[in-house]
């Protein structure tokens, strides 16, 4: 087999050396402290015209033009993709001097590429990678930035102005923040806005979804986890959003949502400001500031053993309650033109108006969406018009009905008033049995909420208050997808 030594590389045996490095494809040549060849490769001696027999033994300086093998065999330093002008072209080539207990005794060089073009070779080979990864990253970097500024919160209404001079007064703090606000009101824009004025806003923001990730995902969502900590685990591990938003703000959507278990995790992490991956040992060190946001009553939850009281103090700091829709009617008109200014770019349209029929109309209208319910509507609007002006026709029909309902209520309130005869009250030309009616308006409202939420079950759910289980059970039964 060759002769064997006990350590290291020299345990290989002796004949394999000169095959590996040949096919290692690298040209090289070693020299001592005098310049003098000690081994050069075949495949360096194939480049250059000549062979092993006629190289060993000779100075360098004879065998490769404009060698500087001598010069790091000297000198100690290494030379790094140095142009070497040779066969009348230039070759790339490494030099690394060889040292023996700590004095310099020759140099290894190696050439890298032959001459430019094949360099260019290689380089076009991996230029489509190396354009795919920088997307990538810039897409990461644009994803992890705040998009919304304060400047980006209309409303003039004094509910809504208290709200964000608060957000404004709070924003360059590192204490936590809880949102609080009915689905659509615009939670995650204050968190934007809230880190987009801090000295935190040139690092990440981090927002996750509480209520839409699976519970037991949700853990590793948040924390990552070590390469083979289970089944399907990313091979290398994974980084938790708490990692990646070290140094910036990490805001955690529908709080109120997290199970028990995730609470208790959560709470250690705000408190020792470190996170442990799944399968890990190491505790890794964040900075991060929370900022919290649901539309649930926690202080309710906490009463009823559904929440933490030790995580709501920690999460509930600042509190900033930001006020539905329809308790800030008069900032409709600036928020309507506002979204329509958003949807024009969107739609490649310009100059798109409100009729006084319909802005009375929006104006009316109760909101149970809030400004997702606004712009959805809006957005119905921009998909049917023809001209330039959104009419009566245009806005979506259960508004239309509303106000019909509305009206026949006012009738019916004023009929009772002036005392009239029951045989005056009009009834309807027929009556279905009470279940059929049930079922009917609880159809209705499940289309509804779902028409509002763009067919976001989650969140048609949290608009009619029931669990979304009953939720799935409902549309199940109702034939509704």
């Amino acid at each position: 087999m060759g002769r064997t030594v006990n350590q290291g590389f020299e345990r290989i045996p002796y004949s394999w050396h000169e095959q590996i490095i040949n096919l290692l494809a690298e040209r090289v040549v070693i020299v001592d402290r005098d310049g003098m060849i000690l081994y050069i490769n075949k495949g360096y001696c194939d480049f250059i015209g000549t062979t092993v027999d006629q190289a060993l033994g000779r100075d360098v300086q004879d065998v490769i033009a404009n060698s500087r093998m001598h010069i790091v065999a000297k000198t100690g330093e290494k030379e790094l993709a140095a142009l070497q002008p040779i066969n009348g072209s230039e070759m790339i080539a490494n030099r690394f001097p060889l040292f023996e207990n700590g004095e310099v005794v020759g140099a290894l060089g190696t050439v890298m590429f032959r001459s430019p073009e094949e360099w260019r070779m290689y380089k076009s080979k991996i230029q489509h990678l190396v354009e795919e990864l920088k997307y990538y990253q810039t897409k990461v970097q644009r994803d992890m930035k705040s998009k919304y500024s304060f400047h980006d919160l209309i409303g003039n209404s004094s509910t809504f102005l208290a709200a964000k001079k608060l957000a404004e007064r709070i924003s360059d703090s590192q204490s936590s923040v809880l949102l609080i606000g009915e689905s659509g009101t615009g939670k995650e824009l204050f968190a934007q806005a809230i880190h987009d004025n801090s000295v935190r806003c040139s690092s990440p923001f981090v927002a996750i979804n509480c209520a839409s990730i699976p519970e037991h995902l949700l853990e590793s969502e948040l924390y990552g986890y070590e390469d083979g900590a289970f089944t399907g685990a990313k091979k290398g591990g994974k980084m938790g959003q708490f990692e990646l938003a070290n140094e910036g703000t990490l805001f955690l959507d529908e709080i109120g949502d997290m199970p028990l278990p995730m609470q208790s995790k959560l709470l250690r992490v705000l408190q020792e400001k470190e996170v442990q991956r799944i399968g890990g040992h190491k505790s890794i060190p964040v900075d991060v500031r929370v900022i919290a946001a649901t539309h649930r009553d926690l202080e309710k939850m906490v009463e009823d053993g559904e929440f933490r009281q030790d995580l709501f103090y920690r999460l509930n700091v600042i509190k900033i309650d930001i006020p539905p829709l329809r308790k800030r009617k008069e900032d409709i008109p600036l928020i309507s033109i506002s979204l329509l200014k958003k949807l024009e770019k969107r739609f490649f349209r310009k100059g798109i108006e409100l009729s006084d029929e319909v802005m009375e109309k929006l104006m009316e209208h109760k909101w149970p969406g809030n400004i997702r319910e606004l712009e959805n509507v809006l957005e119905r609007c921009i998909n049917v018009i023809d001209g330039n002006t959104i009419q009566l026709d245009h806005l979506p029909l259960y508004l239309h009905e509303q106000q019909r309902e509305r009206k026949m209520q006012t009738q019916s309130i004023s009929n009772d008033n002036d005392a009239v005869s029951p045989t005056s009250i009009p009834l309807p030309l027929s009556v279905k049995p009470l279940k059929e009616t049930v079922a009917l308006a609880e159809k209705q409202a499940i289309q509804h909420a779902l028409a509002l939420t763009k067919g976001n079950k989650l969140e048609a759910a949290k608009l009619l208050e029931i669990g979304k289980t009953s939720f799935y059970e409902k549309c199940k039964l109702y034939e509704i997808k």
